[in-house]
């Protein structure tokens, strides 16, 4: 093998008209775009989404319902999940840290308690929101609740 003898790999090398580099190129002038329009233009783009006039899916699916732009959504523990998860546990506390360091909830979630089944030891709660039966409740079991923002 000399220098002389190189040769790039058959099927590497593939030709390609140079567009727009004259008329002896057989692709000057026009290259290849027409005579006029938007796409015949440099600057022309397709718009997103544009299906080549048929109405685009995004105009045809349906719209339906209503979604409320300030609504919040809780992470919910229910009296009857907070007395197993005080048995598992042993949280005598329900923070967002020790609900975070267990895994029970991400880190952006807001907490809400309900109200649904029975409560029997003392726990206090600092959480987003609870209800009034929930507060009842836990009060009468001896703990506490407070609201935090």
């Amino acid at each position: 093998m000399k220098l002389h003898n190189l040769q790039p790999a058959k099927g590497s090398i593939q030709k390609k008209k140079r567009l727009g580099k004259g008329e002896a190129s057989g692709k000057g002038g026009t290259s290849t775009k027409g005579n006029k329009g938007a796409q015949s233009h440099a600057s022309w783009k397709i718009k997103i989404g544009f299906e080549g006039g048929q109405m685009p899916i995004q105009r045809r699916t349906p719209k339906r319902g209503f979604k409320n732009p300030n609504h919040i959504e809780y992470k919910v523990f229910n009296l009857s999940q907070i007395e197993s998860l005080v048995e598992k546990y042993g949280i005598k506390e329900f923070t967002l840290d020790n609900l975070y360091a267990n895994a029970l909830i991400s880190r952006t979630d807001k907490v809400k308690i309900l109200a649904n089944g029975e409560i029997a030891s003392a726990v206090t709660f600092k959480v987003h929101a609870a209800s009034e039966k929930a507060k009842a409740a836990v009060e009468a079991a001896g703990g506490s609740i407070e609201i935090i923002k």
